[in-house]
């Protein structure tokens, strides 16, 4: 919900988020020392200064920011602007997030998060990326959507801006994680997917709206993308590369890593290779990915098949629906569908081609499906 006026614990949340030197750690230790974000600012100089690895300086920096207005500024800048702020301690926190020991303690988003975007995969890579890269994203990021798989990356030129584009194209959900505010999107060419990417999904940040973009932040940005995510895709990334950055925090995260193949002799495919020798998954189409991460679902988010079959369910139009809803989990002969849907026969022959991709329902025999 977006509102000027927030609880004190989330706003003594946001004060402490928006103090400079102070990261996701720190503000974890502050709480867990303090009983919660609100009780560091009431606690004494000498209480804060008992939390290991905070400077005396970050200790004053926090008595002056208990006063600073600012924090309210950026309330009213949200509330104006159609961005929400939420806490790790929320429910509409980004699920996949909440593991990881440097979650953001706030997010700013444009958009909407759901429960679906729990399935999620990551596709990042080339800023100059080929011909080749930027239709095999497009195509990887469509097959993704199709199935009902969240697409996340970082609103770049090249892979990034090809990846939410084939999201939206294939009639799913994309998520785009900014490194800076949401009052500056970069690149600025972007600004239009950036509006399309929030009526299809959501733009996250960490970062302050007012915060512009810089280099430094990019690398810290990185592992919020693979963090909302079950595996990370990479698409065409030269030997030294940012993309390489994210797929290092998906192994560390405990996500899987997906890299793509490309001609030898290619540049900005140097990376990838290197991913695929040092273990990565190599994949060649969406269904080897979807794979590939089947068996990883369940230990990472509890429920996560059936959060799956919800996300897909949820893309679904009146006619797929109507045929899913014909379907039972016992053997279900096609004429029954059609019976039940009253859609002639060719129309539900296509669509149950559609919910078999989906992975909603299976083929028994020529004649029979099933409800999964």
């Amino acid at each position: 919900m977006i509102t000027t006026e927030l609880n004190p614990e989330k706003l003594a949340t946001l004060r402490l988020a928006m103090i400079p030197g102070i990261g996701p750690r720190t503000i974890a230790h502050l709480r867990e020392h303090c009983h919660s974000a609100e009780g560091v600012f009431l606690a004494s100089r000498e209480k804060l200064a008992e939390v290991p690895r905070l400077s005396s300086k970050l200790v004053a920096a926090i008595a002056k920011a208990k006063q600073d207005p600012a924090v309210h500024e950026i309330v009213q800048w949200c509330h104006d602007h159609q961005v929400h702020l939420v806490t790790s301690d929320e429910g509409e926190y980004p699920q996949n997030l909440q593991s990881l020991p440097d979650a953001p303690a706030i997010v700013f988003y444009r958009g909407a998060i759901l429960p679906s975007d729990s399935l999620a995969v990551a596709i990042v890579g080339a800023r100059h990326a080929t011909s080749y890269g930027i239709k095999q994203a497009e195509r990887f990021a469509r097959g993704l959507a199709a199935a009902g798989v969240t697409v996340v990356s970082g609103l770049a030129r090249g892979i990034d801006a090809a990846a939410h584009r084939g999201a939206i194209e294939g009639g799913g959900r994309t998520i785009a994680v900014l490194g800076g505010g949401l009052a500056h999107i970069y690149p600025p060419e972007h600004y239009q997917l950036a509006a399309e990417i929030a009526q299809h999904g959501a733009l996250v940040t960490e970062s302050s709206p007012a915060a512009e973009p810089r280099g430094s932040v990019f690398p810290q940005r990185n592992r919020i993308i693979s963090g909302m995510s079950l595996g990370v895709l990479v698409i065409e990334a030269a030997a030294r590369s940012g993309s390489l950055i994210t797929a290092r925090h998906a192994g560390e995260q405990g996500r899987e890593i997906f890299a793509l193949p490309g001609p030898v002799t290619s540049r900005v495919s140097q990376g990838c290779h290197q991913l695929i020798r040092d273990g990565a998954q190599l994949v060649t189409c969406v269904e080897e990915l979807l794979e590939h991460l089947g068996p990883t679902v369940a230990p990472i988010e509890r429920g996560a098949e059936q959060t799956m079959r919800q996300g897909a369910e949820l893309l679904l139009n009146e006619q797929e629906l109507a045929v899913l809803n014909a379907i039972d989990p016992q053997s279900t002969s096609i004429d029954q569908v059609c019976r039940q849907s009253q859609l002639p026969i060719h129309r539900v022959l296509a669509t149950i081609s559609v919910l078999e991709k989906r992975h909603l329902i299976r083929r028994l025999s020529g004649q029979y499906v099933s409800r999964i």
